[in-house]
């Protein structure tokens, strides 16, 4: 008999937990599809309207938005990495040349 109640309890909290599942996934699914009016802190209205704010990384020099990719990435080989970590560690302040000759 206990373990009756045991399983049915388990089956009511599985069925809570999933239709709450549900619910959240649903709640933040259609809230990311919401379209939000920008906030407006501390600047002035536009004759009433909300004046979109753009983050600054998006403008270019003159202001105007950026319409190309925002990372680069060309590759290396391994000599090349190789060499550029070693100029960078010969050129640290602490580096000492160890393959000199001393006499």
């Amino acid at each position: 008999m206990l373990h009756l109640v045991y399983i049915l309890a388990f089956t009511v909290i599985a069925f809570l937990a999933v239709r709450n599942l549900i619910h959240s996934l649903l709640t933040v699914g259609l809230e990311s599809q919401k379209l939000h009016e920008p906030r407006n802190y501390g600047g002035s209205m536009n004759s009433g309207r909300t004046q979109k704010m753009l983050h600054p990384e998006l403008l270019d020099e003159t202001g105007n938005l950026i319409n190309e990719p925002l990372l680069v990435m060309r590759s290396l080989s391994v000599q090349d990495a190789r060499n550029q970590l070693d100029n960078l560690y010969k050129s640290s302040p602490g580096y000492v040349d160890d393959t000199r000759d001393e006499e």
